[in-house]
Order: C-alpha cells, then sequence, then structure tokens
C-alpha cells in the first residue's frame, strides 16, 4: 500500500521560506532606473521589469539555480466544483476568497509549477508555493 504524500519536512519547508523570504527583498529592492506601475495598472509578463537581463548583479551569496522563467507559472486554471473534484477530501489546499468569490489550489499540483496567476472577485493574483 502507497504511503500518502506528506509533503515537504519542516527542514525544507524552512530553506524554501527563507529563500523566498531573500527573493522577495532582492525583488522589491528600489532602483533609481526602475519606476513602479501605477496601482491598478496591468502589466504583461513579457513587459516586467527583468534584474537580470538589465544587469542587476545577484546578492551576495545568492545562487541562481534555474534561469528566469526556468518553472513557467500556469495562466489559465481551469476549477471544477469541490464536489465533482477527484482529488482526496484531505488534499491541502491554499484557498483563497476574494468579494465573495472563492477558489482553491491544490498543493501538490502547485509542488510541480509554484505559481498560478488567476483572476479572483474581479482582481488578479498569484498564487505561489
Amino acid at each position: 500500500m502507497a504511503t500518502p504524500y506528506e509533503g515537504p519536512s519542516r527542514p525544507v519547508l524552512a530553506v524554501m521560506l527563507g529563500l523566498l523570504v531573500l527573493a522577495t527583498g532582492w525583488a522589491f529592492t528600489s532602483s533609481p532606473e526602475v519606476t513602479a506601475a501605477p496601482a491598478g495598472i496591468r502589466v504583461q509578463p513579457g513587459e516586467a521589469y527583468d534584474p537580470v537581463a538589465a544587469g542587476e548583479p545577484l546578492p551576495e551569496g545568492f545562487r541562481q539555480l534555474l534561469p528566469r522563467d526556468g518553472i513557467p507559472p500556469i495562466y489559465d486554471p481551469t476549477f471544477v466544483f469541490g464536489a465533482e473534484s477527484s482529488w482526496l477530501p484531505d488534499t491541502e489546499v491554499i484557498g483563497v476568497t476574494i468579494n465573495g468569490e472563492s477558489k482553491a489550489y491544490p498543493v501538490s499540483f502547485l509542488g510541480g509549477r509554484e505559481m498560478v496567476v488567476d483572476e479572483l472577485g474581479g482582481e488578479p493574483i498569484l498564487v505561489t508555493w
């Protein structure tokens, strides 16, 4: 009998969280040449600022294991109602509710793609793992 998937261990989660914090801090470091898009303006992926292409060096001690966009996000996710889903009832999900609209993103699926670009309750969102 197969053992149910229990997800990554605590040390692995701690490392992943640390990398996410480091990457987030680096991604939001201001640069004099960069002008942020006004709030509410949607930017297409190809129009987003690319610090690597702009020649910005990686922070001290930071190694880039994959090239930029090495793991493509999901841009057009499809959904079914929970009762119609083939997922087991105890499947871990990231649940999001905005403006009365709710969606659930299975963590096991996000492990392979890591990001979902979606819209929920009329707002653009990025779900990441």
